[in-house]
């Protein structure tokens, strides 16, 4: 697919960024350059390829699910600058 200078003045438009008239035409070499890379890649044989979160293999660690002991909330405002009716009170932000 081949970007003209009117689709990449649109891109650089929907992308809020200012392109000089002059440049257009190497923005849209540039993005029908990229776009011929994204075919490239849709023509790769992925049947079977697991998908990965890593190049290395690991297992995510799992802690135990049990209930801890969560009860400390007066422990926790003691440390609030200010606190009241059990919450940290924060200044107005909006009006």
């Amino acid at each position: 697919m081949a970007i003209d200078r009117d689709t990449a003045r649109r891109v650089a438009h929907l992308a809020r960024i200012e392109v000089a008239e002059a440049d257009l035409d190497h923005l849209a070499g540039e993005l029908s350059g990229i776009l011929g890379f994204m075919e490239q890649l849709n023509e790769v044989d992925i049947e079977g390829v697991e998908p990965m979160t890593s190049v290395t293999p690991m297992k995510l660690r799992l802690r135990e699910d049990v209930v801890t002991d969560g009860d400390r909330r007066d422990r926790v405002l003691a440390n609030a600058p200010d606190a009241r009716a059990g919450f940290f009170t924060v200044p107005k932000v909006v009006e």
